[in-house]
């Protein structure tokens, strides 16, 4: 049995209040280990913490902090195995992706960050005559980061890792769902030679921890990734306070595919972008929309890939599709599978729960569903499910993919497929989204600004963005 702890002030802490959470395998469904419930108490700690280490950790030279940084990417990278075992075991996602993506991910965000404060400049305006005008970047102080359960290490570190850079002192909190990684990671940090009080992690609940961070008047920031709900339930209580807000929420992404795309490239890509993680990213593309003249083409090689998916214990390398996180998260996608059915969709392919043999038998899995059939208003296209559900929807013109892609709440992402240049450049124009790929899916850039509109999410992380949020700009006049 594994214990999680809170690591504050550099010591690894027990939960003030005595309280654990347990920590589930979802592939197996059995309880591994437990999670410290933290609340106001153990908040107040980590900020006190915090704050003691602000002043000489804001003026630590650029270069050493760099340094630091530089460190925690190389012993991610040294343990890989061990966090990559970690992450599929806590989520239930296939080994073989946490190892080639997740965790290599990671690293990477530590060691931009590292590199990329070393570059981060400030801007200066010099008038005819005798005045000139310089900004600072100035760090804020104690900032919050709370961080989703679906890339757990991935989005931990692409949060506290553009903070600490910028000279913050920083209280995170990964989900109660998949602590585990979060936890190894406070061990390399105390390593990797973080000052006491800089980097500190709490665990615990949204409701108790959470909201117990959002509150406290010591935070001056908070940058949360999660659902769109507990957005606005954050943003309520920050709003008021003047705090500085970053959320990234939910998404209904639509991928749009016209009659000249490179078919087979887009095929491979369509299903990836479907089904990656069990369907469990923010990025996936849950409403397909084909031109109609090879709607039945695509319709019929897209179902056949999707069967050849093999579904299972997350530890095999031929796995494809692994557990979903959590028995609630399985049962709400059984039962927008359910809303499907109801609301007249028919069900091309998978839509049921199923139990491997062997150590996976009471593990939370199911087929990934591909529905046709139903309008763009109906919940299944309206409504974030998070899992391997895709919905397949045929038009005929440019204008009625647009209105269609923008025809929801959301606005992260979208994937246009067409060698048509111009085509592209309208459609990339138009889209209600944060991001637009076209004639690919999930190419990231760790420069570039990264976030969505409507209710898919309020400001940008990546590069000089995350940069900016974690500072506050001061102004500065001189008469001479």
């Amino acid at each position: 049995m594994i214990t999680i702890l809170n690591y504050i002030n550099g010591q690894f802490l027990p939960p003030v209040n005595g309280r654990y959470i347990d920590n589930i395998d979802p592939a197996t469904g059995t309880v591994y280990g437990k999670i410290a419930a933290s609340d106001n108490a153990d908040v107040e700690l980590a900020v006190q913490a915090a704050q003691k280490a602000f002043p000489v950790w804001s003026k630590t030279d650029i270069i050493e902090r760099s340094r630091v940084l530089r460190k925690l990417a190389d012993l991610i990278l040294e343990n890989i195995d061990e966090l990559a075992a970690a992450e599929s075991q806590d989520n239930g996602k296939p080994l073989t992706l946490a190892t080639s993506v997740d965790i290599p991910r990671a690293a990477r965000n530590f060691e931009f960050f590292s590199t990329a404060i070393q570059q981060f400049a400030s801007e200066s305006h010099a008038n005819a005559g005798d005045n000139i005008h310089y900004t600072l970047r100035q760090p804020l102080g104690v900032v919050a980061c709370i961080s989703p359960w679906n890339l757990p290490l991935y989005l931990f570190t692409w949060k506290v890792a553009p903070a600490l850079a910028a000279g913050n002192c920083v209280i995170a909190k990964p989900s109660e769902v998949t602590p585990y990684t979060a936890f190894l990671l406070a061990g390399l940090a105390q390593k990797a030679g973080f000052p006491d009080g800089v980097f500190n992690i709490l665990h615990g609940d949204g409701p108790d921890a959470g909201a117990a961070m959002v509150a406290h008047p010591g935070v001056k920031a908070i940058s949360f990734t999660g659902s769109t709900r507990a957005g606005k339930e954050i943003a309520a209580v920050a709003a008021p306070a003047f705090k500085k807000l970053s959320l990234e929420l939910g998404g209904k992404n639509p991928v749009v595919i016209f009659d000249d795309c490179r078919y087979e490239h887009m095929l491979n890509e369509t299903v990836r972008s479907a089904f990656s993680n069990q369907g469990q990213i923010c990025l996936c593309g849950s409403r397909i929309y084909v031109q109609d003249t090879i709607y039945e083409r695509f319709k019929r090689d897209f179902v056949a890939r999707v069967r050849q998916l093999t579904v299972g214990d997350p530890k095999e390398v031929e796995t494809k599709i692994g557990a979903v996180v959590s028995k609630q998260h399985l049962q709400k996608i059984l039962y927008y599978l359910r809303v499907a059915e109801e609301e007249g969709g028919r069900m091309l392919c998978g839509g049921k729960q199923i139990f491997p043999q062997g150590r996976c038998a009471e593990g939370y899995f199911v087929e990934p569903a591909i529905i046709e059939g139903l309008a763009n208003h109906c919940r299944i296209n309206q409504e974030e499910i998070f899992g391997p559900v895709v919905s397949l929807q045929s038009f005929t013109t440019e204008e009625e993919a647009l209105t269609a892609a923008n025809d929801t709440t959301y606005g992260l992402a979208a994937v246009i497929w067409t060698e048509n240049l111009s085509r592209a450049h309208r459609m990339a124009e138009q889209l209600q989204s944060g991001l637009v790929w076209v004639n690919c899916w999930m190419e990231r850039d760790l420069r570039t600004p990264f976030g969505g509109v409507k209710q898919s999410g309020v400001g940008r992380e990546g590069g000089w963005e995350a940069l900016r949020f974690f500072t506050e700009a001061k102004n500065v006049t001189i008469k001479y």
